[in-house]
């Protein structure tokens, strides 16, 4: 499943480990490190980093909405899904 993560932009919830607020001194380490060894995608349009998300296969994307927003879009649709299969 795809959720929007802003500015016309998909990621595979499947694939997520984690997201979480970019404020924290390792996560800027490890935002900088990913964009030296080419492995961020950069999904803010220019716009202010608000959550990071580490995927499965060791790159982070970069979105300008909140951890929180996209977490309530990952499980609002993981229950979408579950009505489905009723």
């Amino acid at each position: 499943m795809l959720i929007h993560i802003g500015f016309g932009n998909m990621v595979n919830t499947a694939k997520i480990i984690a997201v979480v607020s970019p404020d924290s001194a390792p996560m800027k380490r490890l935002v900088q490190n990913a964009k030296e060894k080419g492995l961020a995608i950069d999904a803010t349009q220019g716009r202010k980093t608000k959550s990071v998300l580490v995927m499965e296969n060791s790159q982070i994307v970069l979105s300008a909405l909140l951890p929180e927003t996209l977490a309530g879009r990952v499980q609002a649709g993981a229950e979408a899904l579950e009505e489905e299969e009723e």
